[in-house]
C-alpha cells in the first residue's frame, strides 16, 4: 500500500537510498504505473487538488510530492525509456486517510465506489458474449436519448 511506503521511506530517513535500494530488490514503487495512463493519471490530480482543498498544510503530501519527483527520477534510471508515472493510489490513499478512515478500510471504501460499474461492465459484457478492454468505444445510447 502507498502509505505503508511512504511509512517505510519516513523510517528511512533517505528517500534516495530507499528507492535505489526497494528497485534494486524487484520490488514495486506503490502508486506508480498504470496499464492505460502512459503519463500521469489524470484522475491523481482531482484527488489531489481535494486533498490540497481539505488540508493546505498537508506534512504527508508535502513528503508524497517529494517522494514521486524523485520515483519518476528513479524510476528512470531503473527502467530507461519506460515512463512510469503517478497513478491515483498514492493520492486516494492520502485523501482517504486526511478523512480519518482507517487504513484497513480503504480497500472496501475503493470497492465500493467501483461496484457500480464492475456490475455494469458485467451486465454488458454478458450481454455482447465478450471481455471488456479498458480502450473499448462505448457504442450504447447517450443518456436521455
Amino acid at each position: 500500500m502507498a502509505l505503508d511506503m511512504l511509512d517505510e521511506i519516513t523510517a528511512s530517513g533517505d528517500v534516495d537510498a530507499w528507492l535505489t535500494r526497494t528497485l534494486a530488490t524487484g520490488r514495486r514503487l506503490m502508486g506508480f504505473g498504470h496499464r492505460v495512463f502512459r503519463v500521469r493519471d489524470p484522475r491523481a490530480d482531482i484527488l489531489r487538488a481535494a486533498l490540497q482543498q481539505l488540508d493546505p498544510d498537508s506534512r504527508r503530501l508535502a513528503l508524497a510530492l517529494e517522494v514521486e519527483r524523485r520515483a519518476v527520477a528513479a524510476l528512470e534510471r531503473h527502467k530507461p525509456g519506460r515512463r512510469l508515472a503517478a497513478n491515483v493510489e498514492m493520492d486516494a490513499a492520502l485523501l482517504l486517510e486526511a478523512i480519518g478512515l482507517p487504513r484497513e478500510a480503504f480497500m472496501p471504501a475503493f470497492a465500493i465506489a467501483r461496484a457500480p460499474s464492475w456490475i455494469a461492465h458485467a451486465l454488458e459484457q454478458q450481454k455482447i458474449g465478450r471481455m471488456i478492454r479498458p480502450r473499448s468505444v462505448y457504442i450504447g445510447r447517450l443518456s436521455g436519448g
